[in-house]
């Protein structure tokens, strides 16, 4: 184990894994049941079935990504994926907002921004501290 992958905290890894695994899991389901990942989009054209396989493969690969960088525990690392996470995940409450979703449609991913938002802070201060010394 590198000497950065030993300051990052446990709870940042098992947060960062189960984030992970939720990306796996959400990304391969939408490959077996497209209309479950995004209702009301119905699997009976082609270019409905390609919408939802390109959202799924999104989230398959920053399931990759960042279980990857977990595992190597390199903070910066894991704060660029977080970032990434970040970035689609606000993109994603933007566009649910818009849409007229309702505030429990919503909740999920403003939990989501918390958790994030969360790990880049505390990877930032890891980082920052390191680099002081």
């Amino acid at each position: 184990m590198s000497p950065a992958a030993k300051l990052v905290p446990t709870w940042v890894r098992i947060i960062a894994g189960l984030v992970t695994l939720l990306n796996l899991a959400y990304g391969l389901s939408g490959y077996f049941a497209p209309a479950g990942i995004l209702p009301g989009l119905g699997a009976d054209t082609a270019a409905s079935l390609n919408a939802a396989y390109i959202f799924s493969a999104r989230n398959v690969a920053i399931g990759i990504a960042l279980g990857i960088v977990s595992l190597r525990g390199v903070p910066e690392s894991i704060a660029i994926v977080m970032i990434i996470r970040f970035l689609v995940e606000a993109q994603d409450l933007v566009l649910s907002i818009i849409a007229g979703n309702p505030l429990t449609a919503l909740l999920m991913p403003i939990v989501f921004i918390a958790v994030e938002l969360t790990i880049i802070v505390t990877m930032f201060k890891i980082v920052g501290e390191r680099d002081k010394h």
